[in-house]
């Protein structure tokens, strides 16, 4: 498993309209599109920044996960998203290092990306979420 790069930094917000108001206003950083995940039960915002992006997640049902955490946590970072090559290869050697998997098959994204997370019980308490790119 050879990380590509970082590909997004997730934060999660109550209004992804107004926390856009911050992001794209204040920093300058430009909207590219928002976007509804209804597997994840998200509404969410992409602003690109240097190779990578800040995603912004609003939960869209009072049950699902990210709910849950903004509940429990408050507002603020979600999770760190690296980009890999081969996704069932990286989750295959950190599980064989031990780490708990939230996900241990891949799910995909209306895009054809592949994502799956890591437990911060894992990571040292940080959210991991793994990438996999469509081929081009």
């Amino acid at each position: 498993m050879t990380p590509i790069k970082i590909n997004h930094v997730a934060v999660v917000v109550e209004d992804v309209q107004a926390a856009i108001g911050f992001w794209r206003d204040a920093l300058g950083l430009p909207l590219q599109h928002t976007e509804r995940n209804e597997a994840e039960a998200v509404e969410i915002a992409f602003l690109p920044v240097g190779e990578g992006e800040i995603e912004l997640i609003q939960p869209i049902t009072e049950e699902s996960g990210v709910a849950r955490y903004l509940a429990k946590k408050g507002a603020g970072l979600h999770h760190l998203c690296i980009e890999v090559e081969d996704i069932a290869a990286a989750l295959e050697r950190i599980a064989a290092s031990g780490a708990e998997l939230i996900n241990d098959t891949p799910r995909s994204r209306p895009d054809g990306t592949l994502y799956a997370f890591v437990h911060p019980k894992s990571t040292g308490g940080v959210l991991l979420e793994l990438y996999q790119l469509p081929a081009k």
